[in-house]
């Protein structure tokens, strides 16, 4: 048993370690670790509820309007109440410029120095060992590109703040829409942003992403894990509720059923928590750390479907939505997110043209005193849920369950991997003092922003940046 450890992999949601067993050039075993415990559900407890929005929001500096809109949609929910249709539109728009931001700054900042050299500086440097396969003129040409890319990230953020205040962190998203009024100025502003990344998506970011699966089609065939995969569904249309994402689950890459939230758990047997029960709905989870834990390996709750572990994502949409079913692998997922991008700004078009322009974006409402609501929608990186409940206007009970966590989730009672850990098992492994090829399989995921993993090996003082 030849066990290499990356840590820090992640720092978007808590710093994450990965563990994995490489035997005869390949990984059979793999373990993924949440290390820091935040406490957000606990911090919540005893504040006012229309405090969540923006409190949770913090729970993440790169999908904050995710955590945001699910807040407010779970208020919502307990009110009885919904987004005006200028106001729908609005809190779509800021989602969408996050959405592209992100996926922007995944494949220029996280996944190209694993295929693609660059100058002695981060995030190109320190270099790892591996198979670099481009010819140096096209590795150069893409080397060229992450510039602008990162220009265009921030022109996302500058789209967010039109209607957001801020960005992260909006102030204006509500249970009833958008404090910020649907003006002209903003919309024809919005609009010119959006036009300037699209034509970029189209023209620079896709073919980027084909070149790199030209040169490495055997990733067609790695990472694929247990072919599990869910959507909660998101984007909706006001009045009809039509999504733009549907939503609907998948067992082994096989077809789109209807989506059953009662059929949620999350398990804690490998989490550092106790409770009677291993295995509970959200909608009466509890969060008791438990660090003396023996058998535990992460502060990540299990989240199970049904009993299975499943992947979301921008892979998981398209293969629900019946847009890409090609594979399931690490290059699967690269050109489902960068298919998403092109979606996103079309999709964003056609909202920029419903809008009216000073229409109302915000309707009155009063929270009653006690009341319990839910939402689940589609993050940047997969299905987020937001369960709330409240009595005397003050929250008793909030959980939430982020993409990371179904993800990159540790085993359950039952000895399941979590889809990371099963998407690494069979990964070939050239060099075990670079896994390169582990840190691939895992940036599929886009498990962060600013992700820097650490590899360390004997001596335990050598660490490598991969």
């Amino acid at each position: 048993m030849a066990v290499k450890t990356l840590f820090p992999v992640t720092r978007i949601h808590e710093p994450i370690r990965v563990d994995v067993d490489v035997q005869g050039g390949k990984v059979v075993d793999a373990w993924i670790g949440a290390s820091l415990f935040r406490g957000f559900e606990t911090i919540l407890t005893g504040r006012d509820v229309r405090d969540a929005p923006l409190f949770v929001q913090r729970i993440c500096g790169i999908c904050s309007s995710a955590h945001a809109v699910a807040a407010a949609a779970a208020l919502a929910n307990a009110c009885r109440v919904q987004p005006t249709p200028a106001g729908q539109y609005l809190i779509s728009l800021i989602m969408a410029a996050d959405f592209l931001q992100n996926h922007l700054r995944h494949f220029y900042l996280l996944v190209l120095p694993d295929y693609v050299t660059g100058p002695d500086i981060a995030p190109f440097f320190p270099r790892p060992k591996g198979d670099f396969r481009l010819p140096q003129k096209l590795n150069d040409e893409i080397f060229s590109h992450v510039r602008h890319a990162l220009d265009l990230a921030a022109r996302a953020h500058e789209m967010m703040a039109l209607f957001g205040a801020k960005a992260p962190h909006q102030q204006t998203i509500m249970p009833t829409g958008v404090t910020e009024r649907a003006a002209t100025e903003r919309l024809m502003a919005y609009g010119a942003i959006l036009r300037e990344i699209k034509e970029w998506v189209e023209k620079v970011y896709l073919p980027d992403v084909l070149t790199i699966a030209e040169y490495y089609q055997d990733y067609f065939t790695i990472g694929r894990g247990y072919g599990h995969l869910m959507s909660y569904g998101g984007f909706p249309e006001p009045v009809t509720g039509q999504q733009t994402f549907p939503a609907g689950m998948v067992e082994n890459g096989g077809l789109p059923q209807p989506l059953d939230p009662a059929r949620i758990t999350e398990n804690i047997h490998y989490g550092w928590y106790r409770d009677d029960r291993e295995n509970r709905h959200p909608t009466e989870g509890r969060t008791i750390p438990a660090p003396e834990k023996s058998e535990a390996y992460s502060w990540s709750k299990a989240p199970r479907y049904g009993a299975l572990p499943v992947e979301s994502g921008p892979l998981a949409r398209a293969w629900i939505s019946g847009e890409y079913r090609r594979g399931i692998s690490v290059m699967d997922r690269l050109l489902a997110r960068a298919r998403e991008a092109l979606k996103i700004c079309q999709a964003a078009q056609g909202w920029l043209e419903r809008i009216t322009p000073g229409a109302p974006t915000l309707a009155p409402y009063t929270p009653p005193p006690q009341g319990e609501g839910v939402a689940l929608m589609e993050a940047m990186r997969g299905a987020l849920g937001h369960w709330l409940r409240y009595q005397d206007g003050k929250i008793s009970h909030y959980q939430v369950v982020t993409p990371t966590a179904w993800n990159f989730s540790p085993r359950d009672n039952l000895g399941q991997r979590g889809p990371v850990e099963q998407a690494l098992i069979g990964t070939p492994v050239a060099d075990p003092d670079s896994l390169i090829e582990v840190g691939r399989v895992i940036r599929s995921f886009d498990p962060c922003f600013t992700c820097a993993a650490h590899l360390i090996t004997a001596p335990p003082d050598k660490v490598v940046i991969v």
